[in-house]
């Protein structure tokens, strides 16, 4: 394979380059395959390179998925490259600052279960980061071969009737054969799929399914259908079908911000009701000329809907404003501690 070839493969594509007319020849196109405390891992047509960062440059302001420009005579990254898409969130723990997941993203492949793990508000989530960031959402339901509670094609319809813009897929995650078949389409050459979900249902089967590597899984607790996390970093590895992936570690939390966009995709059936209230800012409670209130009402739309739109909407309002104020307060102590630093040194000099 040769070099355009290879980074073709890796999904690399000219216009990521800004400047292409100013690019040092000396620097070549590399994509991030693990993120370290003050280092990353790279993989271009020259292989797979440790490269250390410039002082303007952190790991945290790095994803896997990410390219860069580097030096690999000298093992250090020159640049970061644009991103063609990212995938976020609110810091964990509560923290008012966000969190990058992964980048250059064209497909997440979201995993839930046949089983009490299936849950349509947490899949909801997921798909409204995913159209936040222009990826395509595909649901992926695993132990199809163990179904609980109701058969395959029941949990393939809950999930796509969260929206026209989901594809549902049950599978048995074990079952490598199938499994390619199945998702052939998404793991082509070029092809980069970022892999989520909760712990214990099967995403560690479905990534040595997808590359061969041997991860160990976690077990599945009867009492919860929960599991335990298995993969503690998020990493890019090559595929059977020529892609690649990124598994992450099982996510406790998904805290949403800036992803209104995301949200009103969708949900966009509400948002058409709504368009048709009497009252631009209708609140769709007790407004007259209500659309929304009136689909409600004649069984048009589904109330769990409605409420998890209404929550959604509410938590995604809430920690977009929290995130920007953390960053005026930062801003504004910043420039007290420069303005501090500056007068001791001016009194110093006196």
């Amino acid at each position: 394979m040769n070099r355009d070839d290879l980074l073709a493969s890796l999904g690399w594509q000219p216009d990521l380059l800004d400047e292409p007319d100013t690019a040092d020849p000396a620097l070549a196109p590399m994509r991030l395959t693990e993120i370290r405390r003050n280092r990353v891992m790279a993989l271009g047509a020259v292989g797979p390179a440790e490269l250390a960062l410039p002082g303007d440059i952190l790991t945290s302001q790095l994803a896997v998925g990410d390219w860069v420009l580097a030096d690999p005579q000298v093992g250090r990254v020159a640049r970061a490259l644009p991103r063609r898409s990212e995938l976020r969130r609110k810091g964990v723990h509560h923290r008012a600052q966000s969190q990058l997941i992964a980048a250059n993203v064209d497909t997440l492949f979201i995993t839930t279960s046949c089983n009490a793990d299936f849950n349509t508000a947490r899949l909801e989530r997921y798909a409204a980061l995913a159209l936040e960031a222009g990826i395509a959402p595909v649901i992926l339901i695993t132990r199809a071969d163990r179904p609980e509670g109701a058969m395959p094609e029941h949990y393939v319809a809950e999930a796509e009737a969260i929206s026209p813009r989901i594809t549902a897929l049950a599978l048995n995650a074990k079952d490598e054969a199938a499994v390619a078949r199945a998702l052939a389409p998404y793991t082509a050459p070029g092809q980069t799929v970022a892999l989520v979900g909760s712990s214990g249902v099967g995403k560690s089967t479905l990534a040595r399914a997808l590359t061969g590597l041997d991860l160990e899984v976690g077990e599945i607790r009867d009492d919860d259908a929960k599991g335990r996390h298995t993969t503690t970093t998020r990493s890019l590895h090559p595929m059977h079908g020529g892609g690649w992936l990124i598994d992450t570690p099982g996510m406790r939390e998904l805290a949403l911000h800036d992803v209104a966009e995301g949200i009103d995709i969708l949900f966009e059936d509400i948002g058409e009701l709504a368009a048709q209230c009497r009252f631009r800012d209708c609140a769709h409670e007790t407004e007259p000329g209500c659309e929304v209130r009136a689909a409600l009402e004649d069984g048009r739309l589904d109330p769990g809907r409605f409420q998890r739109w209404r929550k959604l909407r509410a938590e995604d309002a809430h920690n977009t404003e929290t995130l920007a104020e953390n960053r005026r307060t930062g801003r504004a102590a910043a420039r007290q501690y420069k303005m501090a630093k500056r007068a001791k040194a001016d009194k110093r000099k006196g």
